[in-house]
């Protein structure tokens, strides 16, 4: 420590060590509290600041000197954080922190109880953080060496992004899809697995030294509820028969597509022609299974690109928005600082993310933004991780984070759902004209479920498979054909080709290599649609009782009401548990996927009358062996196999090649 001597810094901490005895065996509990977190807080957040600072530096510019210099900074941090916590046992706050009477303190105590990875011993803590890096470096460096058309052009040499992204979303030569899905898994994925599985290891070793069983329960700690795995099993099973209605209908126009050669009658979807490296959102296949194609066009992409649009436009745009509902704009430092676009001859991760540097005034958003409708949302959902760090700015550093981490996603999504309405799109110059009726509005509806429906079933496959993995229930020896396995029953998915356990399919997702837990983005599409309908209320835009003012057709644009309503608790941070934070916006305490069935109502109800009018099958059934795994994970798949045709009694099944 700079500036203060050995000799000094001893003397403080032992006299920081009596008094707190003292205080812990008398009155002034409270005091000494008050005290410790007024200096750890401020402590964790100049490292907070310096670790971002090096972190961001790295996904800017993937070069072995920024790597160096980001994990050296993260083994200083871990060594300060295992002292911290010495000192914690020694002051015997692990022993008093729940007598404090001041909720306030007690709650910080707590947040602060939990260690973190740094419990780890350092050399280990030092393997698992090059673990790590390597895996976001294989990950973001990535490429495909495969050419084809895109946009009237040749293009070789394939990065995820754009040119795989583009490849998904525009070509619909099925052998192409396929040989790009299967490319990108081999380049990414594929060459993580033994990493990954090192890193699980580690990471279950640093949960049990913080008290948990293992990862998946320190993962889920933050939502501060014992029963949140069977909650969020109960939501699921809630949205789910929308979801089947949809898939069905999917299903059927992919059919009409490629053929039943490749798209079977009744069984799971092949997962490489949804539009979307993941099939984790299927707005990208928009052009194949718009109910009603006679009508105007909801994409708003070339109108962009013909109206001169930059990333710069974009985010003021988004900005804008935000302002005009009198929320926070974004800071000098903001634009001067952030990564809209990806510099040329730079390799830099590009999965868009928003940053807090912990010292209140920088603020940024890394993102290889591309002139697209989708982009434009996305702007508008990582500005509102933003919104939410510039509201909880002068909480205490613990306490800035979202009330659960499902919230921090939800905040711009659900200020998004208004700006995709054709009436705000309309207002801003990106569509010629509203056309009001039944049919426009089923092909609004889909476009969106496209997104947030077909989203669902992967938001809760990513954790629920990454749970069973830390707890041991999926073994090293079954690592990816379980992972097809519940492909297979949560989204109705398959492989377009057989799987092995060579591969790592899951690695192939960057929050998976970048140890980022993904349950949030679950919770966040249930939540921001309570979020939608609050503010939608204090709007004046929505009306239960008038047909004329439905949810899905809600834009609180300019509602400062809405805005004030929805700052209000974002200044809150974590300082409260999230169902408090939640009441004081919707005035309900508990996540509601009724507000989601609400919203698509109309969908559903067209979706259901459509499906029976076809005589399709709703649901999927099991029509070939997704993955070859070891002698025994086979035999016990060929049973279920075997089980699941046997049920198929009357159902025809066209079998695929």
């Amino acid at each position: 420590m700079k500036g203060i001597t050995c000799v000094t810094l001893c003397v403080y901490t032992a006299c920081l060590m009596l008094a707190t005895s003292r205080a812990l065996d008398g009155s002034g509990l409270d005091a000494s509290a008050e005290q410790y977190l007024s200096r750890r807080n401020a402590e964790v957040a100049r490292d907070a600041n310096k670790m971002s600072l090096a972190s961001w530096a790295y996904d800017c510019n993937l070069t072995e000197t920024n790597k160096q210099t980001m994990m050296a900074l993260q083994n200083e941090n871990a060594a300060k954080s295992k002292s911290e916590w010495e000192q914690w046992k020694l002051l015997k706050w692990d022993e008093k922190w729940n007598q404090t009477t001041d909720p306030n303190l007690r709650r910080q105590l707590k947040q602060f109880s939990v260690q973190g990875m740094s419990a780890l011993p350092s050399d280990k803590f030092s393997n698992l953080s090059e673990i790590t890096a390597d895996m976001v470096a294989t990950y973001s460096t990535a490429h495909v060496d495969m050419c084809v058309e895109l946009q009237n052009e040749s293009v070789c040499d394939l990065n995820l992004e754009p040119e795989l992204t583009q490849l998904l979303d525009q070509v619909r030569d099925y052998n192409v899809l396929t040989e790009a899905w299967v490319r990108w898994r081999d380049a990414s994925g594929k060459r993580v697995r033994n990493n990954f599985l090192e890193y699980v290891q580690l990471s279950n070793e640093a949960a049990r030294l913080n008290g948990f069983s293992d990862m998946s329960e320190m993962w889920l700690d933050p939502y501060e509820s014992p029963s949140f795995q069977s909650d969020i099993e109960k939501i699921w099973q809630e949205v789910k028969p929308l979801y089947e209605q949809l898939h069905a209908y999917v299903r059927r126009k992919l059919r009409e597509e490629y053929g039943a050669n490749h798209v079977n009658l009744t069984g799971p979807i092949p997962a490489s022609i949804l539009g979307n490296m993941w099939a984790q959102s299927w707005g990208g296949i928009y052009d194949l299974v718009q109910p009603f194609p006679n009508k105007p066009t909801l994409d708003v992409t070339a109108a962009m690109k013909s109206q001169g649009y930059t990333a710069k436009k974009m985010f003021e745009l988004a900005d804008k928005f935000y302002t005009e509902l009198n929320l926070i704009a974004m800071p000098a430092s903001f634009w001067e600082k952030s990564v809209l676009t990806k510099p040329p001859s730079v390799d830099m991760v590009c999965h868009a993310s928003a940053w807090d540097f912990y010292d209140g005034q920088d603020f940024r958003i890394k993102m290889c933004t591309d002139i697209t409708m989708d982009d434009l949302f996305t702007i508008h959902h990582e500005m509102g991780h933003i919104e939410y760090y510039l509201h909880y700015k002068d909480q205490p550093y613990v306490f800035r984070s979202g009330a659960n981490p499902g919230f921090h996603e939800a905040v711009g999504d659900s200020l998004a759902l208004s700006v995709r309405t054709p009436k705000h799109l309309h207002k801003i110059g990106l569509l010629e004209q509203i056309v009001d009726d039944e049919e426009s509005d089923i092909n609004f509806l889909m476009k969106v479920a496209l997104d947030k429906v077909t989203f669902l079933p992967f938001g809760y496959l990513i954790d629920k498979y990454r749970w069973r993995v830390f707890s041991g229930n999926i073994t090293a020896q079954d690592l990816n054909c379980e992972w097809w396995n519940m492909r297979y029953e949560l989204q109705g998915l398959k492989p377009p080709v057989q799987r092995s356990e060579e591969d790592f399919d899951p690695g192939a997702k960057y929050h998976v290599v970048a140890d980022v837990p993904y349950i949030r983005y679950f919770v966040s599409f249930i939540v921001q649609f309570q979020f939608h309908k609050a503010m939608c209320l204090k709007a004046g835009q929505y009306d239960p009782n008038d047909p004329n003012l439905p949810l899905h057709k809600c834009d609180i644009d300019k509602s400062t009401a809405a805005g004030e309503a929805l700052g209000a608790m974002l200044r809150l941070g974590s300082s409260k548990p999230w169902p408090d934070a939640l009441e004081s916006l919707t005035g309900s305490r508990t996540l509601d996927a009724s507000v989601l069935r609400e919203y698509f109502a109309p969908l559903e109800r067209w979706l259901k009358s459509d499906n029976e009018r076809h005589g399709e099958y709703v649901g999927w059934i099991r029509d070939g062996e997704y993955c070859q795994g070891p002698p025994q994970l086979r035999q016990n798949y060929n049973k279920v196999l075997h089980e699941s045709r046997n049920n198929q009694i009357t159902i025809t099944v066209n079998e695929i090649e």
